[in-house]
């Protein structure tokens, strides 16, 4: 009888998965989106994709290496996750030397200052991306316009304004949403689903997103709660304003596939280590993004709003978990 029960530390449960697995999984569903840049804007992607995760990993070695002087793990994956992450927030005409800044503050400021990966509080890749919009605003709001590969030439890059930003210019000058989307420059649904629109590069096209997003859900490294309710909280509360005044907010389709959203809903607000860790903690945490989100998009000076909403909601986390505590086995 002594030997029924037997008494060991955690984990208990035992799976394949390592953190290696799930990180390149996320990288592997990442690259449809990777491709789309690449043909819209050619080596300009390839740069700036290459340079974001050669920096991000460089960094995380040299603090690993020399400051903390401890396991070197940048084998594991997740500063290449960073780095294309961050490069999918940026545009592609960012200077170099930019992205690397963007590279030190992600890796070394809101990853490594916390003790690494599993410790950082804020996704990474939004914290480098915020601050590269505050410090350097003209250069992150400068948008190339897509141009398909085999059309590309070596002339001047042409910038234009992303369909959120004609949307914000639009409603301050007065104009009605039928006077907005009738604009030349603003492209229509077919053209911002496959990626015909100005943006980061990894916002370019909600389709490639979303091939990504199955694959990961395929693979189980992301759940149904914080993408479902994120969705579903942003998508109704632009559809309550677009039924109460159509004339003057969007629809919510269009909100849905243009800008970061469904980058922010499948490949950042899905971070472990960021979101909390209940089921039900993690549909709150949803809805307060899709909120946030759609709160900064239709009343804010900014027309974007996913980066500052997931930090503001990674800030939460904490005491989201801890008013919804996983049932005490027995109890």
């Amino acid at each position: 009888m002594n030997n029924l029960l037997t008494i060991s530390g955690s984990p208990h449960v035992h799976t394949d998965e390592s953190i290696k697995k799930i990180m390149f999984s996320v990288v592997y569903a990442m690259v449809p989106a990777m491709l789309v840049s690449v043909y819209f804007f050619g080596l300009d992607a390839v740069r700036v994709i290459g340079i974001s995760v050669i920096a991000c990993v460089l960094v995380e070695y040299l603090i690993q290496k020399y400051l903390i002087k401890g396991d070197v793990t940048i084998n594991d994956g997740s500063a290449i996750v960073t780095g294309v992450l961050l490069a999918f927030n940026v545009p592609a005409n960012l200077p170099t030397w930019i992205i690397v800044v963007g590279a030190i503050i992600s890796i070394g400021v809101a990853k490594m200052a916390f003790g690494g990966i599993g410790k950082n509080p804020f996704n990474p890749a939004l914290v480098g991306r915020v601050f590269l919009l505050i410090s350097f605003p003209a250069q992150m709001t400068s948008w190339p316009l897509p141009k398909p590969l085999f059309a590309q030439t070596v002339t001047d890059t042409i910038t234009g304004a992303t369909p959120l930003g004609l949307l914000k210019e639009g409603q301050m000058a007065g104009k009605t949403i039928e006077q907005i989307m009738a604009d030349p420059n603003m492209p229509d649904y077919i053209q911002r689903m496959i990626g015909f629109q100005t943006g980061s590069l990894g916002e370019m096209s909600a389709l490639a997103l979303f091939l990504g997003a199955l694959f990961m859900f395929f693979r189980k490294v992301i759940t149904w709660q914080i993408p479902i309710s994120y969705l579903l909280s942003s998508f109704i509360f632009a559809g309550i304003f677009w039924m109460i005044d159509p004339t003057h907010y969007a629809d919510p389709f269009f909100h849905l596939i243009t800008g970061g959203l469904m980058l922010g809903i499948f490949y950042m607000a899905t971070d472990m280590v960021s979101s909390p860790m209940t089921p039900k903690g993690q549909i709150v945490f949803g809805i307060g993004c899709g909120l946030l989100t759609m709160i900064i998009r239709l009343w804010g000076a900014y027309p974007e709003g996913v980066s500052f909403a997931i930090l503001i909601m990674n800030a939460f986390a904490p005491l989201i978990n801890k008013v919804f505590k996983p049932t005490k086995f027995g109890l």
